[in-house]
């Protein structure tokens, strides 16, 4: 009896064996479904990154906007303001008589000495010159000057012009050689201390606003006044080379920029002061064209001669 029970204990066990893998696989099942709904849910959450359109022309195609780049400039601080242009040259207001200067424009090469011309009396426009650099010798206060020509003055560049009265002022025994002073020629359009012209005899009048007599050369408040015709002409019985006569003309005027007066013949055949009106006569001394002698101020007593001024030049023709 106890084996038959037995028998049919056995007999049940197997029958339920199927039921228990039906059983176990559905658990199993349930078991990984989770994780892969948990990787689809991870996708969802970080989708694939999408690439932009690719770039026309090295531009960022449309709707794709990009930061502009930082200039290398503003990147190492702030950028520093760009110095003013100079303002076009205008009249003076205090110098009506002025008329408006340009800027010369280079002409050909000259390979033969051109003739110099000009009329009695110009229209009153100016060629001006550039300016130099560096500044000229010596130390202490600088000064600045424009040069300007004349524009009816023909056959003579105002670079050329603007050479001799460097070569003036820079002299060795010029007027920066006491150690005080420098002169500098800035452009024509730009602040300066004072202006060298060269000009027809009329004009001169016209600026030297004195007695007229179209012979002479002058200085002016500020405007240091060359008269063509001595600087082509020279004067008679000078006793030295044109080139000398035009140093002199140079530093006489710019000596009056400077603040000094006439002076007069120290003594029979020394060097004439370069404060002497020379242009109307020596009074014994010989010509001499630098305000410095040997290193030190060569200079004679204060006064002028009654000396006569001889006729207003007329011009020269080409």
């Amino acid at each position: 009896m106890r084996k038959a029970t037995t028998d049919r204990s056995r007999s049940r066990g197997r029958a339920l064996l199927p039921l228990l893998a039906l059983l176990l696989g559905a658990a199993v099942g349930g078991c990984s479904r989770p994780a892969a709904e948990h990787r689809a849910a991870g996708d969802r959450a970080a989708p694939a990154v999408r690439q932009p359109p690719t770039p026309v022309g090295g531009q960022p195609a449309t709707g794709e906007r990009e930061a502009p780049a930082v200039p290398a400039a503003a990147a190492a601080g702030p950028a520093r303001p760009e110095p003013a242009r100079p303002a076009p040259a205008r009249p003076d207001p205090a110098w009506p008589e002025v008329g408006r200067p340009e800027l010369a424009r280079p002409g050909p090469a000259r390979y033969a000495p051109v003739a110099i011309s000009y009329p009695a009396a110009g229209g009153n426009r100016w060629h001006g010159a550039g300016p130099e650099s560096p500044a000229g010798p010596g130390r202490g206060r600088l000064l600045r000057y424009r040069v300007l020509v004349e524009q009816d003055i023909r056959g003579l560049t105002v670079a050329d012009f603007a050479a001799e009265v460097a070569g003036a002022l820079h002299d060795p025994q010029g007027w920066t050689a006491g150690g005080r002073l420098r002169l500098l020629r800035v452009g024509w359009n730009q602040p300066a201390d004072f202006t060298i012209f060269l000009v027809t005899p009329g004009t001169r009048d016209r600026l030297c606003r004195g007695a007229p007599d179209g012979y002479t050369s002058c200085r002016n408040r500020d405007r240091v006044v060359l008269n063509v015709a001595r600087w082509m002409k020279g004067v008679p019985g000078y006793g030295a080379d044109l080139a000398t006569y035009r140093r002199y003309m140079i530093n006489h005027e710019v000596g009056h920029r400077l603040g000094l007066g006439h002076e007069r013949c120290p003594g029979p055949n020394r060097p004439a002061p370069v404060m002497q009106q020379q242009t109307l006569g020596l009074h014994g001394c010989v010509a001499n064209a630098t305000p410095y002698q040997h290193g030190a101020r060569y200079s004679g007593p204060s006064g002028v001669y009654d000396d006569p001024v001889p006729p207003r030049d007329r011009g020269q023709a080409g």
